[in-house]
């Protein structure tokens, strides 16, 4: 995971930008060869159990979606009021949605 103010300044300065109507998605590449991510949830989403619940779910598309990212990167979600009311399918759906059109999602092994 990303920590600390300087990576998220970084990231948010020098970070390319993806939209979806449930979320934003900032990422840059790193020289790790590995993928961190972060996520924000500010309080228009709703109070701390919204947005608690809206972290769960995001923090479970990632680990799903996460081996299938090429490493090297970082990634920041950011999630969008709508997302509060958003299940964890379209959350999910949403993610790789972004991802995929980051360029950063590998194709699926068939």
């Amino acid at each position: 995971m990303l920590t600390g103010t300087r990576q998220f300044e970084t990231l948010q300065g020098s970070g390319q930008v993806r939209a979806h109507p449930l979320l934003l998605a900032r990422y840059a590449a790193n020289e790790l060869g590995r993928v961190r991510w972060a996520l924000a949830t500010g309080k228009r989403l709703g109070g701390a159990v919204v947005r608690n619940r809206v972290r769960r779910r995001l923090r479970e598309g990632m680990r799903v979606v996460l081996p299938r990212i090429d490493g090297g990167w970082d990634i920041m979600l950011i999630a969008r009021p709508e997302s509060a009311t958003a299940n964890s399918e379209e959350l999910h759906g949403a993610i790789v949605d972004l991802v995929r059109r980051s360029g950063l999602l590998r194709p699926a092994a068939e």
